[in-house]
């Protein structure tokens, strides 16, 4: 356990952040999951499941959670999957 007053501040700080990145983490990873069940099972509302999830890695790499190329790869894989099924 930290001593100084600051080091302290600092432990909070780290565990606030750390719960918070989490939980945008695994809204994203759940976002991709759905697109991807949606697209093997073929459903209607693929289209609308990417763009929840293009919104949800958008706000991880906005806040920092992830860098901006891992969101954009993420995003075109998922549309990459999306019009390959198409075909």
């Amino acid at each position: 356990m930290p001593n100084k007053q600051n080091a302290k501040k600092a432990l909070r700080r780290s565990l606030k952040r750390a719960t918070r990145n989490l939980e945008v983490k695994n809204t994203y990873k759940m976002a991709i999951k759905t697109v991807k069940k949606a697209v093997v099972a073929g459903k209607n509302e693929v289209k609308e499941e990417l763009r929840l999830a293009q919104k949800a890695l958008d706000k991880a790499a906005k806040r920092g959670v992830i860098k901006k190329n891992t969101a954009a790869r993420k995003i075109s894989r998922l549309a990459k999957s999306l019009r390959t099924t198409k075909k």
